[in-house]
């Protein structure tokens, strides 16, 4: 009979519940985020408390109002490649108007706020696939990205709550808007449910060609001190 330490056993358990891949290596959930000032999110957050208590689906205050931008599992180690990536992209960018109204609906599990103004926020995630490579831990675990932007008020919605519901929010307005000035980078351990920030990216609107002069500037090889300048 094997004889199994209980380090082994211990990392065996982990890896069973994707903790750790089989290299040993932690393993966590990502999410990039858009999210709106306190005071529309504690209005959003009274619209999910209501649809909890009237349609049985507590569930909906798990979740705190933000848009996804992506959502991925990569290893912690690397976390800091992650990091660098959204840096250099928010570098670029410059604040802009989010507009929420009305709900909309994915038949038939989740009911969620529209977002109207959409261009600017598919720009970030165009800009974050084309880094896809970097979120993806392997084959069976790829990158989740938004496509319809959206703040989700419930999900993952049971036949009969979805069906009630939507016969009430197809038909109840909202609205509300919010100057989208950074991003957030949330994580958490896989099978659970809090996330915690790991980081806050603002946007820094620093024009691409003076980002590229000041890199070919210091890539251009300088003369040694001392040094005499070539004759024409």
């Amino acid at each position: 009979m094997a004889i199994y330490t209980k380090k082994y056993q211990q990392k065996k358990k982990y890896v069973e519940q994707g903790l750790l891949t089989s290299s040993g290596y932690l393993v966590n959930e990502y999410a990039i985020v858009l999210q709106p000032h306190e005071e529309l999110s504690n209005t959003i957050m009274e619209e999910k408390k209501l649809y909890a208590e009237t349609y049985q689906c507590p569930e909906a205050l798990y979740v705190k109002p933000r848009i996804t931008l992506v959502h991925f599992k990569q290893h912690e180690l690397m976390e800091t490649h992650i990091v660098r990536l959204v840096k250099n992209i928010t570098a670029t960018l410059s604040d802009f108007k989010v507009e929420l109204k009305n709900f909309g609906s994915f038949p038939s599990h989740t009911i969620y706020i529209n977002v109207v103004s959409k261009v600017q926020i598919m720009d970030i995630v165009k800009e974050l696939k084309a880094s896809q490579k970097l979120m993806k831990l392997d084959d069976d675990n790829k990158p989740h990205f938004l496509t319809e932007p959206n703040i989700s008020i419930a999900r993952k919605l049971l036949p009969w709550q979805y069906e009630k519901s939507w016969i009430e929010y197809e038909h109840k307005h909202f609205h509300g808007r919010f100057i989208a000035d950074h991003v957030l980078l949330l994580k958490r351990r896989e099978n659970t449910k809090m996330w915690k920030t790991a980081n806050r990216f603002d946007f820094e609107n620093i024009k691409t060609d003076v980002k590229q002069g000041a890199l070919f500037e210091a890539l251009r090889p300088h003369p040694l001190k001392g040094s005499k300048k070539p004759q024409p």
